[in-house]
């Protein structure tokens, strides 16, 4: 826990803001301001698009500028975009709203990048606890962003929530006090003189590829259920949504809790078997789906899938600093992060369907094929480094 490390935890707090803000919010502004009521989540999912599509924008300016002034603009840019969705509600505009929404996840693929920042504060063994202190740093941002949103959303007279929006633009800008302290120690120099290994040939490792596989379906499967899990208990089950937010609530919980403990159990039992207990977590979360659908059935298959999601992005994302060069960490962030959250675009965007299509049992039934992946491209990876070991 050296200097830099506390300034990226208490920055990333402020910044992160913006996401739960947005889970929290957009889609009930959006059943507000849409001409369309099937359109209330378009703001939402266009947030997540937004993460994606400037996932591999965000590293390559910081492999420019540096992780500092990286950061520093991404906050100044989400609280334009925070101001831009309190404009949005003012004027009632749908369109504009979805602007707002779009560039404020742009800026939440920024602040994804707060995880690689802390490994490159750490020794590379220390890369799986300096992970998992970013991501309980989450609960700070969780806790934080909607509460303020919730007690200024009427700061504003006759614009309900346009003052939620101000606060978040007030929330991550904060973010660049502590950012002025911290020190970059990215050197242009070092990027420039040295090549990097192609996309192809960074995949074509087996560690690289695990890792990628790991984090990118441990989000599917997680937003893949999340999703869906308030359509099916309140819509379907006829729940109230006490329990469902309830639910929701410990869900979220158990996606960054064990993160206390997350970095230490690698570090004792290794990459793979964290993901294979991850699977066994996610498993459990399937399990239940086969019996009858119940309050405390829903409850504890969502804390298994937040463990489970835990398990697997932790020591997908830690294994995945262990499998490029230092000249090309940017080009192997970028694209990490530009396959994941496409991933989980997709996932989001997908699940609304499905549960309205099929059923909550036959989604959880489907995820068991990105089980199968994420086992298959372990045990390839662990028997190629056995061989090269012999």
């Amino acid at each position: 826990m050296n200097k830099n490390l506390w300034l990226l935890i208490l920055s990333q707090i402020f910044a992160f803001t913006a996401a739960p803000v947005t889970v929290f919010l957009s889609g009930i502004i959006g059943s507000q301001l849409s001409p369309i009521k099937s359109l209330a989540t378009l703001p939402m999912a266009l947030s997540i698009v937004g993460i994606a599509i400037f996932a591999m924008f965000a590293a390559k300016v910081m492999s420019v500028i540096g992780r500092r002034s990286g950061f520093i603009f991404a906050s100044v840019g989400t609280s334009v975009a925070s101001l831009i969705a309190a404009c949005s509600i003012i004027f009632e505009s749908f369109i504009l709203f979805n602007l707002g929404c779009f560039l404020i996840g742009a800026g939440v693929a920024f602040s994804h990048q707060y995880r690689f920042a802390a490994v490159e504060t750490v020794d590379k063994e220390m890369a799986p606890k300096a992970i998992s202190i970013i991501l309980l740093a989450g609960i700070g941002s969780a806790f934080i962003g909607p509460n303020l949103a919730n007690v200024s959303k009427e700061i504003i007279p006759q614009h309900l929530y346009a003052g939620s929006y101000v606060a978040l633009a007030a929330l991550t800008l904060t973010s660049t006090i502590f950012l002025i302290f911290y020190k970059d120690g990215h050197k242009k120099n070092d990027f420039i003189k040295k090549s990097s290994r192609s996309y192809f040939e960074l995949i074509s490792q087996p560690r690289f590829l695990q890792a990628l596989i790991a984090s990118a379906f441990a989000y599917a499967v997680m937003t893949f259920l999340m999703t869906a899990t308030p359509i099916s208990m309140h819509v379907m089950e006829k729940m109230s949504l006490a329990k469902t937010g309830f639910v929701i609530q410990l869900h979220i919980a158990s996606m960054f809790l064990p993160s206390l403990i997350t970095g230490n159990l690698i570090k004792k039992f290794g990459h793979s078997k964290i993901m294979y207990a991850g699977v066994i977590l996610f498993l459990t979360t399937i399990l239940l789906s086969l019996f009858e659908q119940t309050f405390f059935n829903y409850l504890i298959a969502l804390i298994f899938l937040g463990l489970g999601w835990n398990f697997l992005f932790i020591s997908g994302t830690s294994l995945l600093v262990l499998s490029y060069r230092e000249e090309e960490k940017f080009k192997a962030q970028g694209f990490n992060d530009l396959i994941v959250y496409s991933v989980q675009a997709i996932a989001s965007l997908s699940a609304g369907v499905f549960i309205n299509l099929t059923s909550w049992k036959t989604m959880n039934l489907i995820c068991i094929i990105f089980l199968i992946i994420i086992v298959i491209s372990t045990l390839r990876a662990d028997f190629k480094q056995k061989n090269l070991g012999n």
